[in-house]
């Protein structure tokens, strides 16, 4: 664990290179609004998955996989980096349990179709001639790039020589011996990075991510005669996690109440 606290994710290392409303209308007005944007977003289920998975999502394409990421294979196991440079598959989690440390990585996009990943002690994932899969690179080459490939909900990662990161289910080592994909290649990356908030019929106020959603509607909703505009001090995790349980315009509408709240009290 110590190993992990001390490693600096760095950059990516490629080898060889004015009428004013009274309060109580102004407060019925923003509830309101923002039923009738629940309403609209009532249209969307909400990602039970996520909520199961710590607020950790399944990536459905490339470019979803970049910056933190973690690599179930199963239900709830996740791939682990060991200090030798070696994976093997973490034990299952509690429904509701993100992963833990040494199961994160960090995703780097190369291309628009492939990815590389750099475990917490600095490596990069790479396939050995040998079909094992080690940990041990400093930098970024062909054998250290992984294609994610989608077939309907369904994902594997391929390698450079054409073979599929499996779980070898005799000692549950990480390896890439099969050019086909059967039930030990299938695997899912998992992110928990801040999903945008666009759909075709969401308002203008919706577009960007969970941070400037607030800020859009804090500048939509709330009046100051200072001028200033003022955010919530508490966490965009706080967000995230409305949002995977459908709550996310009840919270929003919670967090500017709070900050209103404070403002008179002074």
């Amino acid at each position: 664990m110590s190993d992990y606290e001390n490693i600096r994710i760095k950059k990516l290392v490629l080898k060889g290179e004015k009428h004013k409303k009274s309060k109580k209308r102004r407060k019925e007005k923003e509830h309101k609004d923002d039923d009738a944007s629940t309403s609209k977003r009532s249209k969307s289920a909400t990602d039970e998955d996520a909520v199961h998975h710590g607020g950790w999502w399944t990536a459905t394409t490339a470019a979803n996989i970049v910056g933190s990421v973690a690599i179930e294979f199963g239900d709830r196991c996740y791939l682990k980096a060991l200090d030798n440079g070696l994976f093997t598959l973490g034990a299952p989690h509690n429904q509701g349990d993100g992963p833990d440390p040494e199961e994160i990585f960090t995703a780097f996009p190369i291309n628009d179709r492939k990815v590389s990943f750099k475990s917490g002690y600095g490596k990069y994932v790479k396939i050995e001639k040998d079909g094992m899969v080690t940990g041990r690179s400093e930098a970024v080459g062909s054998m250290e790039q992984w294609e994610p490939v989608f077939e309907g909900k369904q994902m594997a990662l391929l390698s450079e020589t054409g073979h599929f990161m499996s779980i070898d289910p005799e000692d549950d080592a990480c390896v890439a011996l099969h050019k086909k994909v059967g039930d030990q290649e299938i695997c899912r990356v998992r992110t928990n990075a801040a999903r945008d908030v666009v759909v075709d019929d969401q308002p203008k106020e919706e577009k960007g991510d969970l941070g400037e959603v607030e800020k859009n509607y804090v500048k939509k909703f709330q009046k100051f005669q200072d001028k200033k505009m003022r955010i919530s001090k508490n966490t965009i995790k706080e967000l995230e996690e409305a949002k995977a349980q459908g709550l996310l315009h009840e919270t929003l509408l919670d967090r500017r109440s709070k900050m209103k709240a404070d403002r008179y009290c002074k």
